[in-house]
């Protein structure tokens, strides 16, 4: 019996453009900016309650971010818990077009 080697993808590097989720850019963007707060949380051991004490952000939003829950949380709300927590947000765009088919229609 032969052995079929596992064909391999590369990603886009957007994980949910990749299982071709609705607002892809968005969801990315919002798990960058979760992580950024996380490791800031962690580096500093801070509790999400001890991060509410400190920000004046509740504290379900921090267990939100821990969860990657970010269906109530906007990406406006992510940036300032960032910015509550001392640090800046500097954002990069990069516009690319969208890959067509041989047909003209968007992959």
């Amino acid at each position: 019996m032969k052995k079929h080697e596992p064909e391999i993808i590369r990603g886009s590097g957007n994980i949910y453009r990749d299982f071709n989720l609705p607002d892809a850019d968005v969801r990315q963007l919002k798990a960058i900016l979760a992580a950024a707060i996380i490791k800031t949380l962690d580096r500093r051991s801070l509790s999400v309650r001890s991060a509410q004490r400190l920000t004046g952000i509740d504290a379900g939003d921090f267990s939100r971010v821990r969860n990657a829950d970010f269906r109530r949380i906007s990406v406006e709300r992510l940036m300032a818990i960032i910015n509550l927590l001392g640090s800046r947000v500097d954002v990069e765009i990069k516009l690319r077009r969208k890959q067509t088919t041989a047909k003209g229609v968007a992959a």
